[in-house]
Formats: structure tokens, sequence, C-alpha cells
């Protein structure tokens, strides 16, 4: 066997690989003696069949297969030991001349080859790093909430300006009819207040459903209508008042920090606002850091040029799926998976050059922590070991689940490392002002 590698240009190759008699013959024989030991062919004893009406229907066969399997063996090998980073798979040169009757075969491979390249870490404009703080109004709001949800409800005999409104909605012809509560501010413009306003249980008002409630969504979960129905609805409604009530807002006192803190955890008013604030920043973290990923994602695919061999790749694409692709399918199918791919690259680049990469003892504790934040919202804050233990060997034993998390420990680790190496601008902002920056 004799195996050749020819370099088309710095992104493409073809793999020549000649197989001759030598390289199969003994294993086809081989395999032929076994077929005559076992075969039971009509008019001959087990073990007694001619070797010459075995090779007649079976040699063929069997030296395909031998060829085939060498062939994989051989180019796999090769691939390993040349080092040969590779996209996608070696594809197989069509030979119009080929026979299987010839002693010996030539096959060859194209290849698509991983671009040669540097990652650039230093970008000439800085890349934002978002600091979300939880400013006055966003504090003063959650503490509203909060004290309207551990509140004493106070039943009222009319609607005021500060009711939860408890009632049916009906509309025969589109199939509605739902209970449900809202507050009065929720229902938007004056008109529409105005009608509610001063009414008692048991009373009927008519509303029209466009314009209703400030967001549209709310009229999905009011009215129990799907959400492409509820953007467009426009008809009559008729609201039966059930419920009128007013909530008088919890104290801020020692009996609700130990309610939601624990006892003797917070101590003040003071205290309890700066846990608000703490554990909203905290919460924040997470949009930020996904928003930097993105950002320095998109940076690194901007900043680091290389070709890739995009002929290859496409020829590639055509035949790897289930079904093969035409030519522009598999045209179109590259032009949306080239920047993905881009980035594979630039990530696997920086993951080698640097170290990164996610160990088995890693992972398991990485999943355990998982675990243990899962079981926490559940109320078992301090799991055992022995049981976290046997639930991440459940987990990681499930190759899709062990997969997911490995991504999520890698991003973690490029994260990390994006914030230690890559030009970055931390910038303070409010989570409004986040939200219009960064999703405008």
């Amino acid at each position: 066997m004799n195996i050749t590698k020819e370099n088309i240009d710095d992104l493409n190759a073809v793999v020549k690989i000649d197989i001759t008699e030598e390289d199969y013959q003994n294993k086809v024989a081989e395999i032929l003696r076994d077929y005559r030991k076992n075969a039971n062919i009509p008019g001959f004893r087990k073990g007694h069949v001619p070797m010459s009406l075995v090779k007649r229907q079976y040699e063929k066969p069997v030296l395909i297969d031998e060829v085939n399997k060498l062939l994989q063996e051989s180019l796999n090998k090769f691939l390993i030991e040349e080092k040969l980073d590779i996209l996608g798979n070696p594809l197989p040169k069509t030979q119009e001349d080929f026979s299987w009757d010839a002693d010996k075969f030539s096959f060859e491979f194209e290849l698509g080859l991983v671009p040669d390249f540097e990652v650039n870490l230093q970008p000439k404009k800085a890349i934002n790093s978002y600091k979300i703080v939880a400013d006055k109004k966003m504090l003063d709001d959650q503490v509203k909430n909060i004290q309207e949800r551990y509140g004493k409800m106070i039943s009222q005999t009319e609607i005021s300006e500060n009711s939860n409104i408890t009632g049916t909605f009906v509309n025969e012809e589109k199939e509605i009819e739902k209970k449900t509560t809202f507050k009065l501010d929720k229902v938007k413009g004056k008109t529409n207040a105005k009608l509610f306003k001063g009414a008692k249980v048991g009373d009927v008002i008519t509303l029209k459903t466009k314009g209703l409630f400030v967001d549209d969504h709310l009229l999905q979960n009011h009215l129990g209508v799907e959400h492409d129905v509820a953007h467009d609805l426009d008809v009559e409604v008729q609201f039966t008042v059930n419920e009128i009530s007013e909530t008088e807002p919890a104290e801020l006192n020692q009996e609700l920090f130990d309610k939601l803190f624990g006892e003797g955890i917070v101590k003040s008013e003071e205290e309890f606002k700066n846990r608000l604030k703490e554990d909203a920043e905290k919460q924040f973290e997470q949009q930020s850091d996904q928003q930097l990923l993105n950002a320095v994602t998109e940076a690194l695919i901007e900043n680091t040029k290389f070709d890739l061999p995009a002929e290859f790749l496409q020829k590639w694409i055509a035949v790897a799926g289930e079904k093969q692709l035409s030519e522009q399918e598999a045209k179109d199918e590259y032009e949306r998976s080239e920047k993905g791919l881009r980035y594979q690259l630039i990530e696997s680049k920086i993951s080698k050059d640097n170290n990164l990469q996610v160990t088995f003892d890693e992972l398991k504790e990485f999943a355990k922590g998982f675990i243990k934040s899962q079981m926490a919202q559940y109320g078992n804050v301090n799991p055992e070991e022995k049981e976290l233990e046997e639930i991440a060997g459940r987990i990681l034993s499930n190759q899709e689940e062990a997969k997911r998390l490995s991504e999520q420990l890698m991003s973690q680790k490029l994260l990390t490392f994006y914030k230690e190496n890559v030009k970055l601008k931390i910038k303070e902002v409010s989570f409004d002002e986040f939200v219009k920056e960064v999703y405008k």
C-alpha cells in the first residue's frame, strides 16, 4: 500500500491511496475459507463445497468489503499520523474507468484544510462590557411590588383608582369566557378607566378589546386568547364584576424581612434595599455576560481574516446530510453557516493556544453545582455529597446532556479568558439603558 498527499493550495489537498493484491488477498482468502466451512449449498456436504464455487459466489463482495475497510482504516491512520486539520470529511473523487476486476486499485480523496491564521484579541475599538446597576427607580418599584405581594387585601364596595378587579370577560361569538384579576392601572386610557370607576359587584361593563390594556400581552392573558389573535382583536366584550379589593401594602418591618430572607438575616430597611440591589445586580450579570460573549464573538469574526475552502465545503455539505442537496442548495446552506464555522475555528484556536479545555473532573463539579442550584429551588439547600455524585453520574452518562453541560462550561472558560485578555471598556448602565443600547 502506498499513500501520498498532494497540496493543491493552502486550503485544498488530495490524498491518493494505492492498494495492491498483497494488501488484501490473505484476508479475503481467510474469509472465503470460513465461508466454505459453514456454507449450506444444496448438493454438497457442509465443509466440502468446492472453493471455486465459493469464489464464484462470494469473492467479489468480500473483496469489495475488505478493500473498503482497509481504505477507511488507512485513510484515518494517515490523517492522524500526519496531524492534518481538516474541515468536514474527505470526499472520494469519482473515477470513470474504475473496475473491481483489477488486481490493484487507486483511490483519491479531496481534503479541505483548516486555514492558518492568528487571532487579534485587541481590536482598535474597545468592546463594551456592561455593568448593570439597579437604580433608585428600579429599587423603589421592587419595594412597592414586594409590599403589594405581601400586603393585606381589603374588600371595597366600588372600583376606585387603586382597585384590584376580579371579574369575567364574555364574548359568545369569539367563544371568550375568562375569569381574571387585574389592577385598574393596567387599563389603558382615561375613557376605559372611567367605565370601571364607581362600578360595583354584579355590574356589567361593555368594553372594546382594542386598546383595552396597556400591553396586548395582558389582553391575551386576561381574555384567554392566542397570542396572534390578541394583537388584532377588535370586538365588544361584557365584563361582569365579581370582586373588588384594594391592597394595603405590607410594612417594611422585621416580620417582612424574616419572611423574605430568613430570621435575623436582614435587620433594617437600609439592609433590605441593599440586599435587593445586590440580588438584582447578580441576576443582571448573566445578561451582561451573555451580551459580552456575543459582542466578543462578533468582533473576533469581523477582525480575524482568513480564507476557507469554500468550493470543497459546498461539495461536502451537498452530500453530508440524509438528503443530498443541489449545488444551489449547498451554496445557500454554506452561506448561512459560514459565520458560525469561522467562529468555531477561532474558538478552537483560542482554546488550543491557551490550553482551555474541559476535564471530566471539572465537568462533574460543574454538573453538581447545576444540580445543587436546581434542588435549592425546591427547598433542598444542603444535599448530601453522595446524592450529588449519583445524580451527576446519571446526567453525564447521557451523551447529549454531557455535551450540553460541557459546552456551557467551555463558554464560562472562554468568557473568563475574554475578560482577562480582550480590550474591553467597562460601561455602567441601568437595566433600561442596557436594553435600549443592546436590543434597540
